[in-house]
């Protein structure tokens, strides 16, 4: 007997033949679903959070219409994409994580403005695009929340199709754009005088953003905490491990089962590749008698990452020459911590950081010439052996606030709820003749993620080991344990 579907109420059938989609087929798939549900979700906890950041936003550009797009898949080969991450401003403005949004703020009469969320509409079974369309069919890559489900959710005042922006931005012009993330949204929207009131919503976002509220405190304690287990799971491995890349494997497995990933890629560097700023190869092998540059971080479900680095003896000793580097490093970074604080300049913990690392070069026999000369801004000779600054700003991105004014970041203040890194490092290269042959290959980089308090700092990596013999104690503790 030939299945005879029942006949659906308003099937959307397509005009055009399809092979692979007859027209029995098409009825059939459309008939007998259950309906969708009718029940709004629950607001995200997070949502007076966003309400107040994007309260914030409408202070500093009262009357004004602003677009922030979260972007778009992008490809990694031919027909398959990267898993997608959403843009950070328009997370922290919104909380969703769905691709192809956009939030429009438009000037509210009496002042403030509305929120209007632009985002996929899921049609359910109205639609036969949800198993004919591969890039967006709920059967091929999952279900959308939907509009009305969407303004429930994430609290805004209102939820569009995505099909509707076009004329709304016609109805609303436009004032300023957060450009690049998508380049449909920007050609809906030219650019005017310069780019210039695009580049401030962007500046203006990122400074918003320098200052963390209680909830992003909270991600990256938790984003912080998962990452110390990652590098617990590193040490347990280390035994057996035998590459770079099963070091990475390790500690990515921990990103993705606590967290939503890697906060961005994981730096496994053994012996003289830790010498490499950002080694992400990581197809070297790892030999007992080498240290292993660990620089990693777990982003949360809420987006903030984690950003420590640990350098590990793979052999669970440091040898002489290697914890030489290692204390001098350690001291260092002990002397830029303590700058951390209300008031100080964001600088101050690279100024502490330089002059102990310049000394200790000196010390060392590397410092082919005065520390005062190594030090001095028209020379800065010791950064041959350090190339990098000690800090930079923590958040939804590892290089958070990256459009923030240089007089507000790079030569502003500390402020309490600022989130900052301090990593000093030193990298003696195998072939750099200015170095005593019994460094060469040697690559030490130590950091922590530090809260800015109203009386000083909190370290919010703390608990992860970071003095020499603590370490090789955390690293006998953890082996001992696993057996």
């Amino acid at each position: 007997m030939t299945f005879q579907p029942e006949k659906p109420a308003a099937p959307v059938v397509e005009k055009k033949a399809d092979p692979n989609n007859p027209e029995a087929l098409v009825r059939f798939m459309m008939t007998r679903w259950r309906p969708q549900t009718k029940r709004l979700p629950r607001p995200i906890a997070s949502a007076p959070f966003h309400v107040a950041r994007r309260l914030a936003l409408s202070r500093r550009f009262p009357g004004e219409v602003l677009v922030v797009p979260t972007g778009h898949e992008k490809v990694r080969s031919n027909d398959t994409y990267f898993r997608f991450r959403p843009g950070s401003d328009f997370f922290y403005l919104t909380g969703n994580t769905e691709p192809d949004g956009v939030l429009v703020l438009t000037p509210r009469a009496g002042g403030g403005h509305d929120s209007h969320l632009f985002i996929e509409p899921n049609p359910g079974r109205a639609s036969v695009t949800f198993y004919t369309d591969r890039k967006k069919g709920e059967l091929w890559v999952g279900a959308r929340l939907g509009v009305d489900q969407s303004r429930a959710h994430f609290g805004v005042d209102f939820a569009h199709a995505l099909d509707e922006l076009k004329p709304f931005l016609e109805r609303h012009p436009v004032a300023r754009v957060l450009r690049t993330l998508s380049s449909s949204v920007d050609a809906l929207v030219p650019s005017r005088d310069a780019g210039r009131p695009d580049a401030e919503l962007a500046t203006c976002l990122a400074e918003h953003r320098l200052v963390k509220d209680a909830l992003e405190v909270r991600e990256l304690e938790k984003v912080i905490d998962a990452t110390a287990r990652g590098f617990e799971d590193v040490i347990r491995r280390l035994p057996r491990a035998t590459s770079e890349r099963e070091v990475e494997g390790v500690f990515n497995l921990r990103a993705r089962v606590e967290g939503n990933d890697v906060g961005y890629g994981t730096i496994a560097a053994s012996g003289a590749n830790a010498c490499i700023l950002h080694w992400t190869k990581n197809h070297g092998r790892l030999r007992k008698g080498d240290l292993l540059l660990v620089d990693a971080g777990v982003e949360g479900h809420a987006l903030y990452t984690a950003d420590i680095t640990r350098t590990l003896p793979i052999s669970g000793r440091f040898s002489k020459a290697q914890r030489a580097v290692y204390e001098l490093v350690w001291h260092a970074q002990q002397a830029a911590i303590a700058e951390v604080k209300p008031g100080n300049d964001f600088m101050a913990p690279n100024a502490a950081a330089s002059k102990v690392l310049a000394q200790g070069l000196k010390d060392l026999g590397v410092l082919p010439m005065s520390v005062d000369e190594a030090l001095d801004p028209k020379h800065l000779f010791f950064k041959r052996y350090s190339l990098h600054n000690v800090s930079h700003m923590l958040g939804l991105d590892v290089h958070d606030c990256a459009k923030a004014r240089e007089e507000v970041y790079r030569y502003g203040k500390l402020v309490p709820g600022m989130v900052l890194t301090v990593e000093p490092g030193l990298y003696f290269q195998l072939d750099d003749r200015t170095v005593p042959s019994k460094l060469r290959g040697i690559g030490v980089r130590i950091e922590d993620d530090l809260l800015v308090t109203a009386r000083g700092h909190r370290n919010l990596s703390r608990n992860i080991p970071s003095e020499a013999s603590a370490v090789e104690a955390w690293m006998k503790r953890t082996w001992r344990a696993a057996r």
